[in-house]
């Protein structure tokens, strides 16, 4: 072992394919390959209809494109994935873009799959005029001389932080992941009959009733017993993965919170 122990590489590895596979679709690139296949006639025609006048003046002559700014119809019907990249560009995650008291949630196809469900079709101009407008504000806030370098990593910053959300979440499935399956393990060297279905296992217990150990969103883990044609919670299990141990407590809570829903005890384990 060498004097210093630095940290291993791997999330910055995860990071660089996560941002691999962003540069197709909600970064400049996805953004300009969409523009090269709209008509410019079009394009120019719902600038001038969708963007307000001080935005368009704001970038004239700073040698940024404006659909590196402003979101139209032509752009995102040729390519709905790019909606992210606005999403981006104005500093929201996804959480608190397609939050439904944005109203933005019908839209969220379109960044994930690339999809514009007919009930939403209607609604992409007015969706583009209101972006824009916000769009206008962040424009007339940025200087001038350093405007185009701001619009080519400003939509990174929160991309980061989007990369590193999905890394803790990898983190966390992977724990989870790993708990569950040792936990069947253990019900499988009982001896006990059991079903395994995947993401539950039943096994009959020694009063002939049927208990179930399952993953859930909320809390990770639960065991369920059936009694009398009832299901009854015997235990919550609040899973913790990477190496933040202040997290644990939060992680307690959860369960702590679902014991009072249930009147179950609980359970926490942390891991890696």
């Amino acid at each position: 072992m060498g004097r210093f122990d630095f940290p291993p590489p791997a999330r910055q590895i995860y990071v660089r394919t996560f941002l691999s596979q962003a540069r197709g679709t909600v970064l400049h690139e996805a953004v300009r390959a969409a523009a090269a296949q709209v008509d410019p006639t079009t394009l120019r025609h719902e600038m001038a209809s969708y963007v307000p006048a001080p935005g368009l003046q704001a970038v004239q002559g700073s040698g940024v494109r404006d659909e590196l700014i402003f979101a139209t119809p032509c752009i995102l019907l040729q390519a709905p994935t790019v909606l992210g990249y606005y999403r981006l560009l104005l500093g929201a995650s996804q959480k608190r873009f397609y939050a439904k008291a944005t109203g933005l949630a019908i839209f969220k196809a379109m960044e994930e799959r690339g999809v514009i469900r007919d009930t939403v079709d209607s609604a992409i101009a007015t969706l583009c005029s209101e972006m824009n407008e916000a769009m206008t504000v962040l424009v007339t806030a940025l200087p001038r001389s350093s405007l185009h370098t701001d619009i080519d990593q400003l939509p990174l910053l929160t991309l980061g932080a989007q990369a590193d959300g999905s890394w803790r979440t990898r983190i966390g499935q992977e724990a989870t992941d790993g708990v569950f399956k040792a936990l069947k393990n253990v019900i499988k060297s009982q001896g006990k009959q059991y079903s395994d279905h995947g993401d539950s296992i039943t096994v009959v217990n020694s009063a002939g009733r049927n208990v179930t150990l399952a993953l859930s969103a909320d809390p990770d883990v639960v065991i369920k017993e059936y009694v009398n044609d009832q299901t009854v919670f015997k235990t919550a299990i609040e899973i913790k993965g990477g190496t933040d141990y202040s997290n644990v407590h939060n992680r307690a809570g959860e369960a702590e919170r679902v014991t009072a829903r249930h009147t179950v005890p609980a359970h926490k384990v942390s891991g890696r």
